[in-house]
């Protein structure tokens, strides 16, 4: 038995399966306190069975280098209470002797979709996330992308949309590009929840805007095949299609690979990527 959990901003998943990311059971439920959070998350393991390995994909920033004494240990995130907290010890004091994996949520998500899902069979596959804040999981040449720390594309800065002066609600830089598009700030700037905002609405152009300008970064920089978006946001009509058309003007041809109608798309996997994601990390972490 596998296991495997995806601690989100806003949810937790947890779930048993097999290495090559098939799923046997499933339980969500809300992120709250860490304490409380993994608590949760160990007892539904443990009366399932002994794993043989738990994998992770958690939102960070989080120490994932695994030479270091730090691995697993939250950095400064919004999330409160979280900073500090170390997810590889909490687990290894409740699963001893335990192989554990741990990786960014977006970075598990990545690997999912490259896997079994909207860009199986590439190697070279970058992952968004719109929601509670943005992120990005990059696969490089088969690998998942790290460097010092992890990417960290939400806080990219991105050029300003005509006549856009909304402050940005990141805590750390303001008008970041997730401090400009993610949920919160959509909801700040618009006094509504993406959800209830029809296609139509200037929202959307102003998204894809923003998104655009993050998505031409990634191109200039490390060349995806295949760039597939997800999250809550960006599950309102069109807005994959919308996204694309915006890259390809900004682009003014000079990214031809990106010309295809299958550059920006949808996750296939949904809801699951992440989950998925940390199960498969247990083959390849």
């Amino acid at each position: 038995m596998i296991a495997g959990i995806e601690f989100g901003g806003t949810k937790t998943v947890v779930a048993i399966g097999h290495a090559d990311g098939r799923l046997v059971e499933e339980f969500r439920y809300l992120t709250t306190n860490p304490d409380d959070t993994l608590r949760t998350a160990v007892e539904w393991i443990r009366l399932r069975g002994n794993p043989e390995a738990v994998g992770v994909g958690a939102f960070g920033p989080i120490i994932l280098a695994q030479d270091k004494p730090e691995y697993g240990r939250m950095l400064a995130t919004p999330k409160p209470g979280w900073e500090g907290f170390s997810l590889s010890a909490a687990l290894r004091d409740a699963f001893p002797d335990v192989r554990i994996v741990i990786e960014t949520d977006v970075n598990a998500a990545a690997l999912a979709e490259s896997r079994c899902g909207a860009a199986l069979g590439l190697d070279d596959v970058v992952y968004i996330t719109i929601g509670t804040g943005i992120g990005a999981g990059m696969l490089s040449g088969g690998r998942l992308v790290h460097g010092a720390l992890h990417p960290e594309f939400g806080h990219l800065k991105v050029p300003r949309f005509s006549g856009d002066d909304f402050a940005g609600v990141c805590p750390f830089h303001g008008a970041c590009l997730e401090g400009l598009a993610s949920g919160p700030a959509i909801a700040a700037r618009w006094g509504a929840e993406a959800s209830t905002l029809p296609p139509g609405h200037k929202a959307w152009e102003m998204q894809a805007w923003y998104l655009a300008h993050g998505v031409l970064a990634l191109a200039a920089i490390l060349a995806p095949s295949r760039v597939v978006i997800g999250g809550g946001v960006s599950q309102v009509e069109s807005f994959h299609a919308l996204v694309g058309s915006t890259f390809r003007k900004l682009s003014a041809g000079y990214f031809t690979y990106g010309e295809g109608v299958d550059f920006i798309m949808p996750p296939s996997l949904g809801q699951q990527a992440g989950i998925l994601g940390a199960l498969l990390l247990v083959a390849c972490g």
